[in-house]
């Protein structure tokens, strides 16, 4: 009877932490809504976002994340690349991006940038703000915006990891 009591226990807590551990602290599936990603993300793409390690370790220049851009009360998320890093400079000249006076060599973006939007001046970011863009920047809403502005850690939900559906595209993101 203690066997059967200590195996019903072990596996409540089992389902527990893949119910509810798992999703809301480890790992969490979603959605890419839009083509401001493309083609790097498109939309309807299944994703895996990994919400750990980036509270203990710093999140890099490119890497793509989910983060919410009225704050983690608002449902709303988005899915952007991260451009500036805390404490760097950020402005768009033409269809160049300048991080610190020098011009970013990337090659992530779709299309040049027709509308720098709030970049087109200087912005200097916190000492826990990045700077996010999508790759298709002519149709993204993104750090440029005054709307979305400067992306807080706090407001961070992961960084994407993996991609599962579609299947011929089925793999991690880099």
């Amino acid at each position: 009877m203690k066997g059967l009591l200590f195996d019903l226990l072990f596996y409540a807590i089992l389902i527990f932490a893949c119910i509810y551990v798992l999703p809301n602290y480890v790992i969490q599936r979603t959605i890419v809504d839009g083509s401001s990603m493309a083609d790097t993300l498109m939309d309807g793409e299944n994703l895996y976002v990994e919400k750990l390690s980036y509270r203990f370790d710093r999140l890099d220049r490119y890497d793509i994340i989910v983060f919410y851009p009225y704050g983690r009360d608002n449902t709303e998320y988005y899915v952007k690349r991260i451009i500036g890093m805390p404490g760097e400079t950020i402005q768009i000249i033409g269809s160049d991006i300048y991080i610190n006076g020098e011009v970013l060599e990337e090659h992530y973006g779709k299309e040049p940038i027709a509308d720098p939007g709030r970049a087109a001046k200087p912005i200097t970011l916190g000492d826990d703000e990045y700077f996010v863009m999508g790759d298709n920047r002519n149709i993204s809403k993104d750090s440029r915006d005054k709307y979305v502005g400067n992306v807080s850690r706090e407001n961070i939900g992961g960084k994407v990891i993996f991609r599962v559906t579609p299947l011929n595209r089925f793999g991690p993101i880099d």
